[in-house]
């Protein structure tokens, strides 16, 4: 088990009311972003495992059906995976998503929001990233976890918590 699963199972198990960790990564054409630079928006914030599966897919173009309502709502929609700027590129372009993916190839964010665990895969126990969805606060405070996400839903289901 390596650091990051070891934070995960064992020392961070968030929940509503705790303060959102910190972050900065990079999105597609490799500028920074962090989760203070929302400070004062609520933030809808998604792990998902991969880029160009059908279930990531499905939730991206769920938060792109949506987005005006988010928009309209003053609120920011941040997808995070593991996956590489270049993949985040072609995806974002293939399915006009319009809102920011970055990319945690080091899966600290992903580590520090708990979302590396063990999970079954056709029958296998694998480690992943366990699509997990986040509202934060204009204060940085998470005020809703999601770790049962409906894919195809997830745009919608979130709404709720603006």
């Amino acid at each position: 088990m390596d650091a990051t699963s070891f934070r995960c199972y064992f020392y961070l198990m968030l929940k509503t009311g705790d303060r959102a960790p910190e972050f900065t990564l990079p999105d597609m054409d490799g500028k920074m972003h962090s989760l203070s630079d929302y400070r004062g928006r609520k933030v809808v914030l998604y792990f998902y495992p991969k880029d160009n599966t059908p279930g990531c897919t499905a939730q991206a173009c769920s938060y792109r059906d949506n987005k005006a309502f988010y928009d309209e709502k003053g609120a920011a929609i941040i997808g995070i995976s593991k996956d590489g700027k270049e993949s985040h590129r072609k995806f974002a372009e293939k399915y006009g998503l319009d809102f920011l993916i970055l990319s945690d190839t080091e899966r600290k964010a992903i580590g520090d929001y708990g979302v590396w665990k063990e999970k079954k895969m056709y029958g296998k126990t694998v480690e992943g990233v366990v699509r997990t969805t986040f509202v934060i606060d204009e204060e940085g405070i998470i005020i809703s976890i999601n770790d049962k996400v409906k894919a195809k839903e997830d745009g919608e289901t979130e709404k709720k918590y603006l």
